[in-house]
């Protein structure tokens, strides 16, 4: 550890508290203060959720983060962004309602230097979300996704978050897992009156609403994201893992039964679905308080809701045979019908004794994609010269679903606060049928079945093209807690001491079930035949066929490829942190600490199940100390200039470390670990100038830089038909860019008549980035099975870190009312190519998101006395598609790419 990493000094005073939103319009001018304005930690009765914003002038924004509040000097500041001693924005209940998006992932999407890259993952400039950390009020949340450590935000629904803090500077209140930036939402609070509002929404988009579609039958609760038992692991699966025993060990008569349990008619037959339904979505929140003893308060809010949408993409995945020649040798249509259902419920309650708050919160969320694919296409890796034709179909079940219970104490004695935390979380995973069924017409001339489709169930054509059915199961469990101590030394000097602890730990199984029939070859002809079945009769039929003397005509076995089928992950960390802020002048303040952070990062598989001495273990077990300081000094009234500087660290996330694959629907491909990965290591450096106009009108210009040591990248594995993700450490990479924001409101007053309470609201955001990798001539990525392997195979030095856009742009263009709920936005966004994939000796795989433009109208009208809120959306309305793909020489392979459809949607609220 270097000197100067140990020299650093105490630091922030964390972020933003109870501070009003920054978009609040018609604020009066600001008044002048002598002397220190202590503002209160997050009241935990407010009336912001309720819907109305409160009467007074000054409205507040309901921010929880660890380490106390924030302490304002000076001048009584509008908005969290400009008093915060460190670089973040802020989303409000009020704003993420302008936005319109109906989960959180899509309403950060509009914060600079933030964008969405697949299913709800947030990239803070242009850094993969391993360098995202996501909390809940403060406290850390565990991923129910096994592709990722970062929670997928898109399964936090709008209705029950407050608000959202992105904070893109480093301070030693959080956790030292800081590479882009820190995501804290905030849940909703408690009322101080009694409330009731419910809601309805339809949607649909033009590719998918009311036309062809797949499905399959699956169980009667399926629209409301559960099971009623029929996805049940096999009995003879269930078995085999309560007695630690792999499926290839079973015994014939195991295998036999297993073999007629694994494709039951109604998970794995396709269905046409004539007219696909409309989305549809309804959630209820309510709230209310009593007061207990003198002055005291206890209140309650409840919320439920449930979406059900549905998807069709036409997906386009080409490989290449030789890229600089064009030669493309697997080409292939999927066309997929993916129902998705969200459930979600909170329950929170909030203790306001005095001075001192306290809150417990109960999440529960669960995430069901049902999908249905039908692949057709051709293969030539094979034999170029007779390339073979293939229908295959799929069908699956993905179950996420996350359960979080906290609670948060926050003590006010005076010239001491304390901040204590803790709780519980839960997440688990299923992925039980995940059935793949290939049929394949060889065009072999003179083979009676060479003209037809038929499943190779006896490995006469060889190779991977079989039936496989997948069942995974995946539970992580965290425990958290955490203490600060806040000491006033004086008026100009407060100091911070904590202590914060989280222990997770990870079980995964994951099953690949292959049936195989034999025969002699009396019986070939006859064993060829059973491949023209549906799937859910092929094995029936190899088992039920008996010749005259009952003997049966065929031998079905089963295997799994998967050498570690079950795996065992483990993340305990134990930190301390001292944070001072010192105000020396009225204009200058200094924020400065330094974290203390000591983990161990365990790996393993489970060799009851098998594996032996080829198993790759992992330990990271590394202690570090994480400094950081901000200094903001008002040069004149308005305008702020901020210096950042701090080291932090980014963890391999537990999927990239398994030795187990898993398939991803959202990408379409397979994911695996590499138990040799390192952790990274950031250094992180900004400057940053901000000037207020008043009111909502500010604008702000930043330039970043980063270095990082043993940055994680993803590459490409590739075999005929399949694209394969893994991954490995880049010796070391650099980051820099420069990111311009703008929020500028005008007062449409002096037009008269209907604009009289209206105002024209910018929102505008602007984000350049570079990186490059360094990859030297004698530099090594250890992966499994070439720990010796030259980094210069898998990166190319000068290399763009995967998931950097060069550009990333935001656009809101709104008119709105001051007095009422009444507006209409235009929403703009844009991102620049980026690498989504390592190539590796073929070209890098691309991603182009391009522009999407959106239109969001919201206004409260009355329906006999009864106040309503009416929500009209329009997204991507000018149908930009997805593109995913690789290109060299002008020779171009589409990845994953398909067709988007503008979507338009309708939602009514009402508040009793």
């Amino acid at each position: 550890m270097s000197t100067g990493t140990r020299l650093a000094g105490l630091l922030l005073l964390t972020t933003s508290l109870t501070l009003p939103s920054m978009l609040h319009a018609q604020e009066a001018p600001e008044t002048e203060a002598e002397t220190q304005v202590d503002e209160p930690a997050q009241d935990a009765l407010t009336d912001e959720v309720a819907g109305e914003p409160p009467a007074e002038e000054l409205q507040e924004t309901d921010i929880s983060v660890p380490g106390g509040d924030i302490i304002v000097t000076g001048r009584r500041q509008r908005n969290p962004e400009r008093s915060s001693g460190q670089v973040l924005s802020v989303l409000s209940e009020a704003d993420i309602a302008r936005s319109g998006e109906g989960d959180i992932a899509g309403a950060l999407a509009r914060v600079s230097g933030l964008s969405l890259v697949g299913n709800g993952r947030v990239f803070v400039r242009g850094l993969g979300d391993r360098y995202s950390l996501a909390l809940l009020n403060g406290l850390p949340l565990p991923s129910p996704e096994p592709l990722s450590r970062v929670v997928p935000l898109d399964i936090f629904p709008t209705s029950v978050i407050a608000s959202s803090l992105v904070q893109k500077t480093y301070s030693a209140n959080f956790p030292g897992e800081f590479g882009g930036g820190v995501i804290n939402l905030t849940t909703k609070a408690i009322p101080t009156e009694s409330f009731l509002t419910v809601g309805f929404s339809g949607s649909g988009d033009t590719e998918t609403t009311f036309e062809n579609g797949l499905t399959y039958f699956g169980s009667r609760w399926d629209t409301f994201g559960f099971d009623n038992g029929n996805r049940d692991f096999p009995s003879v699966l269930q078995d085999a893992i309560g007695s630690g025993t792999r499926v290839n060990d079973l015994s014939a008569a195991q295998q036999r039964q297993l073999a007629g349990q694994i494709l039951p008619i109604n998970l794995v037959t396709l269905q046409k679905n004539d007219h696909l339904p409309i989305n549809f979505g309804a959630n209820i929140t309510g709230g209310t308080s009593f007061e207990v003893g003198d002055g005291n308060y206890l209140g309650i809010i409840a919320t439920a809701g449930i979406t059900n949408t549905w998807r069709n993409r036409s997906v386009i995945s080409q490989q290449f045979g030789d890229a600089q020649a064009g030669q493309i040798l697997f080409d292939s249509n999927n066309f997929i019908t993916d129902n998705k259902v969200l459930v979600n419920a909170l329950v929170g309650l909030g203790l306001d004794i005095g001075e001192h708050t306290i809150r417990w919160t109960n999440l529960y969320i669960r995430d069901t994609l049902k999908t249905a694919r039908l692949a057709t296409g051709t293969d030539a890796f094979t034999d170029v010269a007779r390339p073979f034709d293939f229908i295959t179909q799929q069908t699956g079940w993905f179950e996420r679903q996350l359960m979080d219970s906290q609670i948060v104490a926050e003590l006010d004695f005076d010239s001491i606060k304390v901040d204590l935390r803790g709780g519980y979380a839960r997440t688990d995973r299923e992925a039980p049928y995940n059935a793949i069924v290939p049929y394949i017409r060889t065009n072999i001339p003179n083979d009676p079945f060479g003209s037809r489709y038929v499943v190779d169930v006896g490995a006469i054509i060889g190779g991977t093209d079989r039936i496989q059915v997948g069942f995974e199961d995946l539970t992580e469990e965290l425990w958290f807690g955490g203490a600060d101590v806040t000491f006033e030394v004086t008026d100009t000097l407060s100091l911070t001491a904590g202590y914060a602890y989280s222990d997770t730990s990870r079980r995964s199984l994951s099953f690949i079930i292959r049936p195989l029939v034999a025969s002699t070859a009396e019986f070939n002809t006859a064993l060829r035949a059973l491949g023209l079945r549906q799937p859910g009769q092929i094995i029936n039929g190899a088992t039920l066929a008996t010749d005259a003397n009952g003997n049966g005509f065929f031998t079905v076995t089963v295997s799994d490829p998967t050498p570690f089928p079950v795996f065992d992950a483990a993340l305990t960390v134990h930190a301390g942190y001292g944070l001072a802020r010192y105000r020396p002048t009225d204009r200058l303040s200094i924020e400065a600490g330094v974290r203390y952070e000591d983990g161990l990062q365990v790996a393993a598989p489970d060799l009851t199940f098998g594996g032996g001495n080829l198993a790759n273990p992992t330990r990271i077990a590394n202690d570090y100390f994480l400094p950081s300081a901000t200094v903001t000094w008002e040069a004149i009234d308005d305008l702020q200039l901020r210096l950042s500087a701090s080291q932090t660290i980014a963890r391999p996330q537990f999927r990239e470390l398994v030795e187990q694959t898993y398939f991803d629907p959202e990408s379409n491909r397979r994911f695996r670990g590499n138990p040799f990965l390192v952790d990274s290591e950031l250094l992180n450096l900004e400057a940053r100038a901000e000037y207020y106009f008043g009111g909502p009108r500010r604008v702000s210009l930043a330039g970043f830089f980063k270095k990082i040591d043993n940055p994680i990248e993803n590459f490409l594995i590739t075999a005929p038909g399949i694209i394969e993700t893994s991954y490995a450490n880049a010796p070391s990479a650099e980051l820099y860019g420069a990111e311009l924001d703008l929020a500028y409101g005008i007062d449409l007053a002096s037009w008269g008549g209907f604009f009289e309470t209206k105002q024209f609201l910018i929102l505008a955001n602007y984000t350049y980035t570079q990186s490059n990798i360094a990859v030297g001539a004698a530099d090594l990525a250890p992966i499994p099975g070439a720990t010796g392997q030259l980094a210069s195979q898998l990166f190319d030095d000068g290399a763009p870190l995967v998931g950097q856009s060069d550009h990333v742009a935001n656009l809101s263009l709104g008119i709105e009312d001051d007095d009422k709920v009444q507006q209409f936005t235009v929403l703009l966004n844009y991102a620049s190519e980026r690498v989504t994939l390592r190539g590796g000796a073929l070209p890098d795989v691309v991603e182009d998101p391009g522009l999407t433009v959106d239109v969001v109208v919201r206004s409260e009208v009355k329906l006999g006395g009864l106040p309503l809120e009416v929500s009209l959306e329009a997204r991507n309305i000018f149908g930009r598609d997805n593109f995913e793909f690789q290109e060299i020489n002008g020779n171009r392979a589409e990845i994953n790419t398909f067709q988007v459809g503008t979507t338009f949607s309708i939602g009514v609220k009402a508040e009793f």
